[in-house]
């Protein structure tokens, strides 16, 4: 059994989740989330702005904290979309390793996609023909396989907070530019028979559908979402002031800002294939990478270096 903590470091959120890993099952632990937007302005700007790294790093201090606590063994900080985009990405990386012992990976597309089914198919096995929508904030992973492995995968730039600051206030425009991409880049021969959907969109819209307090994973695993449901949530609130969508029932309220573009990007995809609904897992990118984390070699260092619990 391996004790390891892995970090997401989203375009959207930074997320943590300490696990005991043994045998290809997963024993959860820890599992946090915070949004932090450190894609904020990555899509225009090609950087990573100050504000946008000290809200990552004033999380990262307590996540650092949490698996010193817990005893992890060995830790993995993974990047995505917005790091991907930015000029300074790798620098800020560099700083994350020095600053908190993590090591740390910039994921390409394919990696992320990789992962990301790998994740889902843990502790199930994944029919034939199935498509994994994977909703970021700077991007949009579609994976298509089963049994077998992966069979088709790409990234799009279709990410909810990217689409949102394209196209703000104007989720028509949004919904334009998810079906153009789509059309011209899914493969015509590409036909799932159906849906899972993982990542935090895709849990929002569960919880809101559930009518929960709160997001509560044991009871949004397996839900099924209906595309009429989806309609349904996305043109009641794209008629709502983003207060009133804050104050929504189970609504996470940093993540009201996005969650317009985050549902269009849902509904557009199922309409896309003829799909009527998706199954919601909460088994995703973080769950494979923690099996990745497990088979990484031990580290040479018992403690985080000196900057590990400073913000910035």
């Amino acid at each position: 059994m391996t004790r390891v903590g892995v970090v997401d470091l989203g375009t959207n959120s930074t997320r943590l989740l300490v696990a005991d890993v043994e045998d290809g099952t997963i024993q959860e632990l820890d599992r946090r989330l915070e949004i932090t937007r450190l894609g904020e302005g990555v899509d225009s700007r090609r950087q990573l702005l100050p504000e946008a790294v000290a809200r990552v790093r004033n999380v990262l201090a307590d996540y650092r904290r949490a698996m010193e606590e817990l005893h992890v063994e060995r830790t993995l900080a993974f990047a995505t979309s917005a790091v991907r985009d930015a000029e300074n990405g790798d620098a800020f990386l560099g700083e994350i390793e020095w600053s908190y012992g993590f090591t740390t990976r910039l994921l390409t597309g394919h990696e992320e996609a990789l992962l990301t089914f790998r994740g889902v198919a843990t502790g199930r096995e994944i029919q034939k023909d199935t498509l994994v929508i994977d909703v970021g904030g700077g991007s949009t992973e579609l994976i298509l396989g089963g049994p077998d492995g992966v069979s088709f995968h790409e990234s799009y730039d279709l990410g909810c907070v990217r689409l949102t600051e394209r196209f703000p206030g104007d989720p028509a425009g949004a919904a334009a530019q998810v079906r153009s991409t789509l059309a011209e880049r899914v493969p015509p021969e590409i036909r799932p028979r159906r849906a899972l959907g993982v990542a935090g969109t895709v849990t929002q819209l569960a919880t809101l559908d559930l009518g929960l307090e709160r997001e509560e994973p044991d009871l949004v695993h397996g839900h099924r979402l209906a595309a009429a449901t989806v309609v349904a949530q996305l043109d009641r609130l794209s008629s709502m002031t983003m207060d009133e969508i804050r104050r929504e029932r189970g609504m996470h309220p940093d993540r009201a800002p996005v969650i317009v573009a985050g549902a269009v990007v849902v509904l557009e995809t199922l309409r896309h294939f003829g799909l009527d609904e998706l199954e919601v897992s909460e088994h995703d990118i973080m769950h494979g990478a923690a099996l990745a984390t497990a088979a990484l070699p031990a580290s040479v260092e018992g403690d985080a270096p000196p900057g590990a619990f400073t913000c910035c």
